[in-house]
């Protein structure tokens, strides 16, 4: 809630947080309750901030492996922030990259099929650009920066259809460490090389 904030005043509108991987249900159970109910404590104080920041907010991965409860919280926030436009956080929970791709390809199928079998496609081909409408991260555009602290330099199975050209940024400080200078300094490093990222971008869509 804090680099909301930070990322706000630097002028920067899109924000994404890897919140829940897919592969934390693996822990123990009594490890995944108690993370599943501070998080659900965390949507009511984050409820009343993006209201306050006229922050739209997104949940995207995998909902259906969320509790009742959590998931009836995440789509009441959604809702209620629907109308906001100054700011767009989305925050990936119960998800891993390859689960969204995989749940891509399965839609585009599906589609396809249906498309299809009414003759509303004579095509047996499924393009790029539907697939890409059918990730879960279809709401925002691919991220410039990616940010990830403790000195790692993977991606852990976040983004990995996203961000073929986007600037991965390594920080060696902790994530309850991380303060506005480190968020500084990561975007001064975009800016340095943004020209090249612009530049692969522009010769993709060339393509």
């Amino acid at each position: 809630m804090v680099m909301l904030l930070y990322c706000q005043e630097l002028g920067v509108k899109y924000i994404t947080a890897y919140a829940f991987s897919i592969d934390n249900f693996k822990r123990k159970p009594e490890e995944v309750e108690s993370l599943m109910a501070s998080m659900l404590e965390k949507f009511h104080l984050l409820d009343i901030l993006v209201k306050r920041l006229a922050v739209r907010v997104h949940f995207v991965g995998n909902l259906e492996l969320l509790s009742n409860e959590l998931r009836a919280s995440a789509m009441e926030l959604t809702e209620a922030t629907a109308a906001y436009s100054k700011s767009v956080l989305t925050i990936c929970i119960a998800y891993t990259s390859r689960d969204e791709i995989l749940h891509a390809v399965r839609e585009s199928c599906e589609q396809k099929r249906i498309d299809l079998e009414f003759d509303n496609d004579d095509d047996n081909e499924i393009k790029l650009m539907k697939v890409e409408k059918n990730m879960y991260m279809a709401v925002a555009p691919d991220p410039d920066i990616i940010i990830r602290t403790g000195g790692e330099n993977r991606l852990s199975n976040f983004l990995l259809w996203q961000s073929c050209w986007s600037h991965l940024h390594s920080m060696w400080v902790l994530w309850p460490e991380i303060g506005v200078w480190n968020l500084v300094f990561a975007i001064l490093n975009f800016q340095r090389n943004k020209t090249y990222h612009l530049e692969m971008r522009k010769k993709e869509k060339e393509l």
